[in-house]
């Protein structure tokens, strides 16, 4: 439930809840040291990911895995699951090292928690043109966390009802996870190429079409003369589409 800001009479202002603000200064205090340990590649990824924990769009499920809602797309949640995440960006290996904006929201919500478990002495308060950062170097970014997590996972593209559809099937065991995907893949065959169209030259009636090596002939002219012909396919003469 959104925390109400509160009304100052004294000085007419609002005020954020203690709650509200300790989460919130918590949140820059874990992303600052995010910045300092991730790739400079992430390339305003933390940023994103800092817009989805504060709007509270993280959610660590029973079974191990964490969904993180879409930061466009309202109806859209992605999964995590070990180091893996579902998004596109992860999946086509456009994330720097694998850190997506959701992978990323997914360690600092992580961290954000262990950090208010603290109390209030863990938690330094921000000012809006520095943040603040603890002395307690930043755990559990570096992975994601290991109790309950698939550690198998593997994203596979089928086609379902004439549809392209990402599938991310995940295990505890990666022997099992592979006869699985095996039995995917043989429900839902890649599509076939189309066999080339049958040729449409009549043996015996096209002057531009080599019958006997099943190849187009050029149109020579010389001395009033014109004929067909094209060079063997073994480099020796050239065939004129007629038998010796």
């Amino acid at each position: 439930m959104a925390m109400i800001p509160e009304y100052d009479l004294e000085n007419e202002t609002f005020t954020q809840p203690p709650a509200r603000q300790a989460f919130r200064d918590a949140v820059a205090q874990v992303a600052a040291k995010a910045k300092e340990k991730l790739p400079t590649a992430v390339n305003g990824r933390v940023e994103s990911a800092v817009k989805l924990v504060l709007a509270g769009d993280v959610f660590f499920k029973d079974d191990g895995t964490i969904e993180v809602g879409s930061a466009s797309h309202p109806e859209t949640v992605y999964t995590l699951a070990g180091h893996a995440c579902d998004c596109q960006d992860f999946a086509y290996g456009k994330a720097p090292e694998g850190w997506c904006q959701h992978r990323i929201a997914a360690g600092i919500a992580k961290r954000v928690g262990e950090v208010l478990a603290q109390g209030p002495a863990a938690v330094t308060p921000a000012t809006p043109s520095q943040p603040a950062l603890s002395a307690e170097p930043l755990q559990g970014m570096s992975t994601l966390p290991h109790h309950h997590e698939a550690p198998a996972s593997v994203n596979v593209h089928i086609m379902l009802e004439g549809r392209q559809v990402q599938l991310t099937l995940r295990d505890t065991d990666e022997t099992r996870l592979f006869q699985r995907l095996a039995a995917v893949l043989q429900q839902y065959p890649a599509p076939q190429p189309k066999a080339p169209a049958p040729s449409q030259h009549t043996p015996g009636t096209d002057k531009t079409f080599c019958q006997i090596h099943q190849v187009a002939m050029q149109e020579n002219h010389k001395d009033g003369r014109t004929w067909y012909s094209h060079r063997n396919p073994d480099g020796d003469g050239w065939c004129k589409g007629r038998r010796r």
